[in-house]
């Protein structure tokens, strides 16, 4: 019979050794979206998948110093991300994550400095209440609504390419029930529509709650780096940019100017290719050989290196290579690092899976 060691999910603690594995639920948000350190978005997940950590727990299973965790721990604090029980001192403190349901909601409001103007300073009153013309290809709308009477005016003459930057995190109701049917006349018509946003790129899609359809096609949606300006364009050839970009109750700004519009594509051309798709990962996409899946499939399961040496013939120092190989490949710095990378990419199977599925042990 083969050794076997149980994988330590029992004890909630990241385990010292061994690879730590995804659970079969949602993958965990990401918190650096919303302005938090890759340390403290790290231990959010950590702690959501195997519950209270203290933060010894967390240097040992993340390999992380005493000052990361402290700072980590001090940004999840502050965002509300983190709440902890009775200890005798902070390093002994057991943290305990709060729910995404709630956390989520909290940083969005958090994001959301329009909404809050808004309060503070009530409705803006609109001295002008039609279309002013500025200059040669410039003219202004000063509300939202002469605004979107005016893109729907223009969604019926585009015919190849619809983009758009958003920067708001929480999408105003108005602007958000309009949204969904232009978008949804310009994809079924074939024209190609692209969103750059500043929502991280796992985040739920919120026009979801304001009409859209699970299933029906949607924009390309890539999330950018800072705070994009909002803008559209239709067909290069007309740009619309807020007045004010603190308080969009101003209006906007119609472009028509060649040169302007251009610049404006070429703004967000430049931030598009830097961007990163909703799909994508920090991990890079790979395949894995048949070996690799094997061995990460046996430590899922809770052999040690030598037990799954033995079930797969191999020397002790090919095992540890191959492991070395992997966490190389997919940039992180210990085996529960390597566990939660392999998972979250579905690389490999979630626990329960019988070992004789993933290798014939008694060849």
């Amino acid at each position: 019979m083969t050794s076997r060691r149980s994988v330590g999910l029992r004890d909630c603690a990241p385990p010292s050794h061994g690879t730590a594995t995804a659970s079969n639920g949602p993958p965990a948000p990401s918190l650096a979206g919303w302005g938090l350190s890759a340390d403290a978005d790290l231990m959010y997940r950590c702690m959501l998948r195997f519950g209270s950590q203290t933060a010894g727990q967390l240097e040992r299973g993340l390999g992380l110093s005493r000052q990361r965790v402290a700072r980590g721990l001090d940004e999840l604090l502050a965002a509300g991300a983190v709440d902890h029980g009775l200890g005798g001192g902070r390093r002994s403190t057991h943290w305990r994550p709060v729910g995404p349901e709630r956390v989520l909601p909290a940083l969005r409001e958090r994001w959301h400095p329009v909404a809050r103007l808004r309060d503070r300073t009530g409705p803006v009153h609109r001295a002008l209440p039609h279309p002013v013309t500025l200059d040669d290809g410039i003219r202004h709308l000063p509300s939202r609504e002469l605004t979107r009477t005016r893109l729907a005016e223009l969604v019926g003459t585009v015919r190849h390419e619809h983009l758009a930057m958003q920067p708001e995190r929480v999408y105003e109701a108005g602007s958000a029930r309009s949204a969904v049917p232009m978008d949804r006349t310009l994809l079924n018509r074939g024209v190609r529509v692209r969103v750059l946003g500043a929502l991280p790129a796992d985040a739920e899609d919120p026009l979801l709650a304001h009409g859209r359809r699970a299933g029906e096609p949607r924009p390309e949606y890539r999330q950018t780096a800072g705070s994009p300006t909002k803008l559209i364009v239709m067909d290069r050839r007309t740009a619309f940019l807020p007045v004010s970009p603190d308080n969009l109750d101003h209006g906007y700004l119609e472009i028509t100017d060649e040169a302007v519009v251009a610049a404006l594509v070429a703004l967000f051309e430049r931030r598009w290719e830097a961007a990163r798709t909703r799909r994508e990962s920090p991990v890079p996409r790979m395949s894995l050989s048949g070996r690799e899946r094997d061995l990460l499939r046996l430590l899922a399961l809770g052999h040690t290196d030598a037990s799954a040496a033995r079930a797969m013939r191999l020397s002790p120092r090919t095992v540890s290579n191959t492991l070395r190989h992997l966490m190389d490949r997919l940039g992180v710095g210990n085996r529960f690092q390597l566990g939660l990378a392999a998972g979250a990419r579905g690389l490999i199977d979630p626990p329960g899976v019988d070992p004789a599925t993933a290798v014939e042990e008694t060849r």
